[in-house]
């Protein structure tokens, strides 16, 4: 059965995301294949995905290595996410179903529930998955594209420090829920943005691990197991 490039190029994203592939390492077709268990057609493939969405660069005479961006490409990266998340959110106060709104309304619960007892494990993955929800609920598949990446890479440059007061930030998803319930745009446009500027301020910046600049350097691929 040949695996579609598209879940090659979803598992390699996903390891660059989580890191296990250093920032400026080669990534090889062969290693690639065999770690992920598919031939090297998909691989090829899903590398010219990832250098489109910047997770991937190629080099001369080192081939696709992973990308190494500038603090200044990540800060650019929050700021882009300023403008588009309150877009995305006018866009769902318009085009949304009752299925998003009862997936919405469920994830605010869920998330102010855990707030309430003090259960901050789940709330990151609520937070995201509220967030992809309030994207698909936007009904344009290129704000929905551009949101998706912009996460990835978002999550792969940052580390996100824990809502000093979760409930509050719960309670601003609630806020949302409601103007894109009601189908008022401007309100759910003017509350995604004022969230979007106070969660920023909890983004910091990644800290390489020694040696993730080093461009010549070859991470050593787990063959073991991997299949998709």
């Amino acid at each position: 059965m040949r695996i579609p490039a598209q879940s090659v190029c979803t598992a390699i994203r996903d390891d660059i995301v989580a890191g296990v592939y250093e920032r400026g390492g080669r990534l090889t077709e062969e290693l690639l294949a065999r770690r992920y268990g598919v031939s090297r057609v998909p691989v090829r493939e899903a590398l010219r995905t990832l250098e489109a969405e910047g997770f991937v660069v190629t080099r001369r005479h080192a081939g696709a290595c992973v990308a190494e961006p500038t603090e200044r490409e990540a800060a650019d990266l929050l700021e882009i996410r300023m403008l588009l998340e309150p877009m995305g959110a006018a866009r769902a106060a318009q085009r949304r179903t009752e299925a998003h709104l009862k997936v919405l309304r469920g994830l605010v619960r869920l998330g102010q529930e855990r707030s309430r007892r003090g259960q901050s494990e789940d709330l990151r993955s609520l937070g995201s998955w509220f967030h992809e929800t309030l994207a698909q609920a936007s009904g344009s598949p290129g704000l929905i594209t551009l949101l998706t990446q912009l996460r990835h890479k978002i999550a792969w440059m940052y580390a996100v420090e824990s809502p000093a007061r979760p409930a509050e930030s719960w309670a601003e998803h609630g806020a949302i829920v409601d103007a894109v319930a009601r189908g008022d745009a401007e309100r759910a446009r003017a509350l995604a943005a004022l969230h979007a500027e106070r969660a920023t301020a909890a983004h910091r910046l990644r800290v390489p691990r020694a040696g993730e600049h080093v461009r010549t350097s070859q991470h050593a691929v787990n063959t073991v197991g991997r299949q998709v």
